[in-house]
This record gives structure tokens, sequence and C-alpha cells, in this order.
């Protein structure tokens, strides 16, 4: 069997790796790579292998850099099936017609600037919506615990990864006809943290011989929830008092409704007083709809919480916005209010037109919740650029910009290891991916400290590894 690391290997984005066994190819995630636009559409346009030859995917969850170029996948010669929870399905059926939607128009406005220019070629865009909505036709959906026969030789077993709505870790139980040996390996996807509010811990694995896991956090800590409930409770206040506004950038699916319940909660505890509370993202409302609809992937308070009057996803003052003209309207508001749009790392959608209305007054606070890749917008913010490009035109960054990174769905360092500690078998080889090279050096470095016996491995792009 071979693996071979065809994204997210020394970097956070773009999650794929390639299984070559029994003569198959399956492929572990297809994710958009996300960071310096050059180099972003170099990676997405074109795949390191031949799409028309892969003959199956197996998807660990919803997410962009995880699921985003399924559409170009399909639309240069992949017919196969696409293996996934049914929440990922559901989210995919909303999340990649709006990712084809944003890469569609990111080309046409590139094209405005290209004909002003008049030196550069114009550019076509690489997958459209149509794509988007073919690509939906090729998904199997299969339910946590419920082995599933998918190549020859190779078995398919979804569990929890705590990580979003319906997020797995992969397990492939495979019969290799080459060798003539049998093994379990398990691919982490994205790990949740112990004590997310709306999902359970990520689910315990037996007798695995070969893991590929995440590092994205590796030697960083998280904020204690506790702290960040008061430091929430802080940042709320200075905006009812300063009359300003808060403007936080949230991934639609997760983040923003892990917002929702821990807003609705501190008004609960009476740590702050109702705000007028704005969701400006059309993906977060369906994305929070399907939230409904998949209540047994839920941890049982939230889901009992659903049904009564004090509902998390619709407190008294939140508004869910969902048109253009409602989206413009919140630039005349007066007196304090939040904002929560998409996406997480400000690379596109409405928080783009919020951050260019607010980023310069110092009154108004941006604040972070999530994890920005290298070179994103949210990125240059969160490392307090003094000026950002946003559309196109030059701001200056005078709003004050706090982080919080206890929302986070991602493990943190110690959380990591403790997820590896739960994972029993003879775990021989630990191949870490999804992570800045630095950061995964810094977990391998403390998983070979704690478990000296057993071989850890930073893989490199594109690099190949026979099992």
């Amino acid at each position: 069997m071979k693996i071979r690391f065809c994204g997210a290997a020394g970097t956070t984005t773009g999650s794929k790796h390639l299984i070559e066994v029994n003569g198959q190819r399956i492929l572990l995630d297809c994710g958009l790579f996300q960071g310096r636009r050059a180099e972003a559409m170099e990676r997405n346009s074109h795949f390191p292998f031949d799409p028309a030859q892969i003959d199956c995917v197996v998807l660990s969850h919803a997410h962009i850099d995880h699921s985003g170029n399924l559409p170009q996948l399909h639309r240069k010669g992949f017919t196969g099936n696409i293996y996934s929870t049914p929440a990922t399905r559901d989210l995919c059926s909303i999340m990649l017609p709006d990712a084809a939607h944003i890469h569609e128009m990111d080309i046409k406005w590139l094209n405005k600037h290209r004909k002003k220019n008049g030196d550069q070629p114009l550019l076509t865009p690489g997958y459209n919506l149509i794509d988007a909505e073919n690509v939906m036709r090729q998904f199997v959906s299969v339910s946590y615990q419920r082995p599933l026969p998918i190549a020859k030789g190779v078995t398919l077993t979804f569990i929890d990864a705590g990580h979003i709505l319906g997020s797995a870790q992969v397990i492939l139980d495979i019969e290799d006809e080459q060798t003539k040996k049998s093994f379990r390996l398990l691919f982490s996807g994205d790990v949740g943290r112990p004590g997310n509010d709306l999902l359970d811990l990520a689910a315990p694995c037996a007798d695995v011989d070969y893991l590929i896991m995440e590092s994205t956090y590796g030697g960083r800590h998280h904020e204690d929830s506790t702290h960040s409930a008061d430091h929430l409770c802080n940042i709320i206040n200075t905006v009812r008092k300063r009359k300003s506004r808060l403007i936080i950038p949230a991934f639609a699916v997760e983040r923003t409704q892990q917002l929702l319940y821990t807003l609705d909660k501190l008004v609960a505890e009476r740590c702050i007083e109702p705000l007028p509370t704005f969701v400006d993202s059309p993906l977060a409302v369906r994305a929070t709809e399907i939230f409904r609809l998949h209540l047994e992937d839920l941890r049982p308070d939230v889901r009992n919480a659903v049904f009564m009057k004090d509902d998390p996803f619709g407190f008294d003052g939140l508004r869910l916005v969902r048109s253009v003209v409602e989206s413009k309207s919140l630039n005349q508001l007066n007196g304090p209010a939040i904002i929560i749009s998409a996406s997480g790392m400000a690379e596109s959608g409405r928080i783009l037109h919020h951050l260019r209305n607010n980023v310069t007054n110092k009154r108004n606070i941006i604040l972070f919740v999530g994890y920005c890749a290298e070179n994103t917008l949210g990125w240059k913010l969160r490392e307090r650029h003094p000026t950002v490009s946003i559309l196109g035109d030059e701001f200056r960054v005078r709003a004050e910009i706090e982080t919080l990174d206890s929302f986070s769905g991602h493990a943190d360092h110690d959380e990591l290891l403790e997820y590896y500690e739960r994972i029993t078998g003879p775990k021989t080889t630990t191949f870490l991916v999804h992570g800045e090279a630095s950061r995964t050096e810094v977990l391998r470095s403390a998983l070979a400290e704690r478990d000296p016996s057993r071989e850890f491995v930073a893989p490199t792009h594109l690099q190949t590894v026979e099992i």
C-alpha cells in the first residue's frame, strides 16, 4: 500500500491524501488550498494525479479546506462515490455551491482588474455552480459505526471526530493482496476539543496500526473556557459602553452556531445584557437549519434546548440576515451591535464588506474566534499588520483586534497528545499532517519523547510512503 500526501502536508489547508492499494485509488478528502492568491489558484486548479483514475473519495467533514475541491475533481473526470456521514453530505449541499459562487465571483473580479491593466490574460473559473450541484449526486451517506466495504479488500468505518457537525475519523481496515497482510489505518480528520458546547468528545479507536493525524495547534494552548467567557463578556460590555460594533469573522458551520449558543448562555447567566446580534451569512443561516435536522449528532443538553423556549439558535435580539439589501443596511446601524459573518479567515464573503466599513474606526472591535491560515486577511489582522488590502483597496487598521482561541474547533497541543493516548494498537507509524511545518515539528517531538518506541513522521508535500 502507498500513501501520497497531496495536500495539508507542511500546511493547514488543501487536505488530500491518496491511498493506493490492491490496484485501486482512494482519496481521503479533497479540500481547497487557501493562502496567497497565485499559489492557491495554482494548487487548486492542478491535481497531482488524474481525477478520472480515482476510484472513490472518503470525506472526513464538510469544511472547505477538506471538501471544497470536489466540484473541480468531478469536472476533471472523477465519477466514483464520495463517502461521508449524513450531516456532512447535507452541509456540503449548501457549502459547495456557496464556494463555487465565491470562486466565480473572484474570477470575475480578477478579470475586471486584468482588463483595466490590459497586460494579463483573462482567467477561467476552474469549476462552477453546476459542477457543485452535480457532484452532490456522487455522495453516499454512511452513519457512524457502520462498517462498509468501499473497495477490494478495504472496509470503511466512520467514528465521531467531535470537530463540526457530522465530522468523522476515518477507519480503513485493509487486506493488502500484495503483502498478504491485514492492518488498520486511522485518519483523524480534524480532531475536536474536549468540552465542546455542542458536540461530544472524539471517539477513541482501537487496534490502530498506522495513523494519519492532524497537528494544527502543535505547541499552542487554547485559552481556558472560564477565562474565555469572562473575556467575551468584557469585550461585549466594552462595545456597549462605546456604542460601537463588534465584528466577528466566523466560519458559517460550527463556529457561528457555537457563538450563538455561548451568547445565549451569557445572557441567561446575566454576564451581559442582550445586544442586537446579526448573523450576516446566508450560508450560516442555512447551516443552522441543518443543525436542527441532525440533532442526533449534538450533545443531549443542546438537543433538548432546541425544543425549549430558550432555543440557543433563536434568542431574543438575534436577527438572521439573508438578503444583500439587509446586509448593506447594517452599515447604517445606530448604537452598539454584534455582527457575525463568514468567512472565518476573512478571505471571502460578506465579512469583507463589514471589515472595509469598520476596520478604520478605533472604537470598533474585531474578534477572531478560530484559526487563520498564514497569509490570509484574517491572519494579517490577527498578526496586527498596520495596513491591509480588502477587495483591492488599502486600509489602515485602527480597530482593536481581539482573539479567543478557546472557540477553536481544533484540539490544542495537550489535547492532541491526549487524543493520541486514547488510540490503542501497535501504532507503528504516525504521519502528522494539517499543520504549519513548525507546529507539526513541535508536536512530532513531543510525541516522540512520550512514545520513543514508535515512529513519527512529518511528510512533505507530494511525498509518497510505502507500507
